[in-house]
């Protein structure tokens, strides 16, 4: 009987390998150095190969920056290899030759700022070069070194090897990475900087142009204009509740004289207006009738007949909303998420309101959002937000703190808050303002068809100077400063959305360096940053963080999570965001971590002691919570509860993510998030 059990043993082993094979170590990445649960992970640069093995033989393309764990290192013939695998469990997907991947351990990345009156980033050969002239602060050599970079006069012994764009670059239309590898904390003037090594990748290197058309000579190729004309699409976002039809009739007026002229300029169809309503929730008061309601898009406002025509109907509502807040915040949701922009070079949304919004904390809030990650939202998708508000007298009013949300609501990186405060929300001075406004957004369109049609038309007539109801008939003696201000402001944003226009096809790619530095904020002026950090998400990976930072709060706020485990639970994920977004689902007591968090396995300060930046949570102690009156932190539980709301938002708006491999958008799509939305 013995004799049987062995030869079956044997026969067992010699068929299907040893039998105790599945008690071998499985097979794990390599580790970072010094290190104990952090793998070494790389991304593929943009027309790297996957090889079976470490030759030259075909390999199969691998998508562009794509996160790979490293399993292994051999040099074959000179050149280095590495074999990477899709996971941390033993998942292998082939060698890749060393110089087609980046260093890649930790998922941030940073984003070019809009160089719009400001010097733009220069990327230095090695960190001597730069740091010599951090510590020095010289200023008279940085302007030399700028100079011959700007000129493109750069020398084999210049310290500079690349400078960012002259136009700004949309990440999301012609999408790049530019990888932190490592930091050095270091003082700027009297400011705190980081001086970052980093790898710059166009993603664009990777992808086959598409054969331009064959077109006809010009006889005078200096003056051939753009084939598509300029166009500024305009929504506005107006409050209809009770009392506004004076508003809502200075608005119509306002729209009148902008189609007259554009009808004299022969601009029809380069500027388009469309028009939303907004009152507040039914459901607390059902004579509202609606919360949003379109009543012109921009297809419809090509022209005076189809923009009067569908407002025709427009009203305020005959009933008082819930105090002195309304949602205009829902109504701006409406413009950015459901208007169709597409075809619109210059795009604005003017909100018309004398209420407070509805933030991200109120019950009665249509979008769960707040001011700042609307604005973000809208400049993903190149719109530029203004507000008129109309500081009407009420006993009820609440203009200072609704004034603060609508700056933050109007920022616009390198020119500030398009925000105009009506005052005693006098109809003749916002009727002044809107006259402003839409007549010098008109006249960025005709300024626009004459620097493209070049010297044919440059002898023509100029544009009509600002109206002198605008510039002169204004009553109160601090009105002429702030409107001046605003109309500064609408000029500098309007001057950048031609240049890129008129430069569309001189565009610049984000430049393809390898181990530059930069220090992130500007030498001139130190307190300006000059870079967005950013962390790399994929859909899937953005719906995992949404899930499992609800089910923190929600297990926190049902007393299942003591405070000590609820900030670490949150500094778990924040930590795991910026290391390793793929053990997501492994790292804090609610998504089913077998030991806990990052801190009861020990492991935090091994996450984060290298990291250049962090998010909110990261600097918050038990100590600092414990020590907070109920009111702060049920100001941070709301301001976590707002960031879940963003990532749906996100999430959903399907045009805002890339697909790096040029397939339909999927969960596996990516999008640059800033870290400061991140936990």
């Amino acid at each position: 009987m013995q004799l049987r059990i062995l030869s079956l043993i044997l026969l067992l082993s010699l068929t299907n390998g040893p039998l105790f094979a599945a008690l071998e170590t499985p097979l794990r990445p390599l580790l970072m150095p010094d290190k104990q649960s952090l793998y070494q992970r790389v991304l593929v640069k943009p027309d790297a190969l996957i090889h079976a093995t470490p030759v030259h033989e075909a390999g199969e393309k691998a998508v562009p920056f794509t996160a790979f764990y490293v399993y292994a290192r051999k040099e074959v013939n000179g050149e280095g290899w590495q074999q990477v695998g899709h996971n941390r469990h033993g998942q292998l997907a082939g060698w890749i030759r060393e110089a087609d991947l980046i260093p890649w351990n930790q998922g941030l990345t940073i984003a070019f700022r809009e160089p719009l009156g400001n010097d733009r980033v220069l990327l230095f050969r090695d960190k001597a070069g730069l740091r010599s002239l951090v510590d020095t602060y010289d200023l008279e050599h940085y302007k030399q070194v700028y100079a011959d970079a700007e000129s493109g006069k750069l020398t084999a012994e210049s310290p500079v090897i690349a400078i960012q764009p002259k136009t700004h670059v949309d990440i999301l239309k012609d999408f790049y990475l530019v990888p932190i590898r490592s930091h050095e904390d270091v003082y700027l003037g009297n400011e705190q900087a980081r001086i970052l090594q980093v790898s710059s990748v166009p993603l664009q290197t990777a992808r086959k142009q598409p054969p331009k058309r064959a077109q006809a000579k010009p006889a005078n190729p200096t003056t051939a204009a753009p084939a598509k004309r300029f166009r500024s699409g305009v929504v506005f976002v107006i409050d209809a509740t009770l009392s506004m039809d004076p508003y809502i009739d200075r608005t119509r007026e306002a729209v009148r004289k902008v189609y007259e002229t554009i009808t004299k300029e022969e601009l029809t169809g380069d500027v388009s207006f469309g028009l939303i309503a907004f009152r507040d929730n039914p459901e607390s008061v059902p004579e509202l009738e609606y919360l949003t309601r379109t009543y012109v898009t921009l297809e419809q406002g090509q022209n005076a007949d189809g923009f009067f025509r569908q407002v025709s109907s427009l009203k305020a509502a005959t009933a008082s909303s819930k105090g002195f807040i309304e949602d205009s915040f829902a109504g701006i949701n409406e413009a950015i998420d459901n208007i169709n922009w597409e075809g619109q070079d210059a795009r604005y949304v003017v909100l018309i309101t004398d209420a407070g919004p509805r933030d991200a904390s109120d019950p009665l809030s249509g979008t769960g959002l707040n001011a700042e990650s609307l604005a973000r939202l809208a400049r993903n998708k190149g719109i530029a937000l203004s507000v008129l508000h109309l500081l009407t007298p009420s006993q009820y009013a609440n203009h200072e703190d609704a004034a603060e949300r609508y700056k933050a609501l109007s920022y616009y990186p390198g020119i500030g808050s398009f925000y105009f405060g009506v005052k005693t929300g006098d109809v003749n001075r916002f009727g002044r303002v809107m006259d402003s406004l839409a007549h010098q957004i008109t006249d960025q369109v005709k300024v626009t068809a004459i620097a493209a049609a070049g010297k044919t038309i440059q002898n023509q007539a100029k544009p009509a100077p600002v109206p002198a109801s605008v510039e002169q008939e204004v009553a109160q003696e601090e009105e002429p400063d702030q409107l001046a201000q605003f109309q500064a402001k609408v000029a500098k944003l309007g001057y950048a959305l031609r240049m890129r226009y008129l430069q569309q096809d001189k565009a610049e790619q984000i430049p393809s360096v390898f181990n530059a530095w930069l220090v992130d904020r500007d030498f001139k002026n130190p307190e300006r940053q000059t870079l967005d950090v950013r962390v790399l998400l994929t859909r899937d990976q953005l719906s995992d963080l949404h899930s499992i930072m609800r089910q923190v709060l929600e297990t926190a706020e049902e007393g299942l999570l003591s405070p000590r485990s609820f900030l670490n639970d949150l500094k778990s994920l924040a930590a795991t965001i910026s290391r390793d977004p793929e053990q997501l689902g492994s790292t804090t007591r609610v998504s089913g971590a077998l030991e806990g968090n990052l801190a009861d396995m020990g492991f935090m300060r091994e996450y984060i002691e290298d990291l250049p930046y962090t998010g909110e949570v990261m600097g918050l102690s038990l100590e600092n919570w414990q020590d907070w009156p109920a009111r702060d932190q049920l100001a941070f539980i709301h301001r976590m509860e707002e960031k879940i709301n963003y990532y749906q938002v996100l999430h959903d708006h399907t045009d805002l993510w890339v697909s790096l491999d040029g397939s339909s958008i999927s969960g596996d799509s990516v999008f640059p998030i800033a870290l400061e939305m991140l936990p």
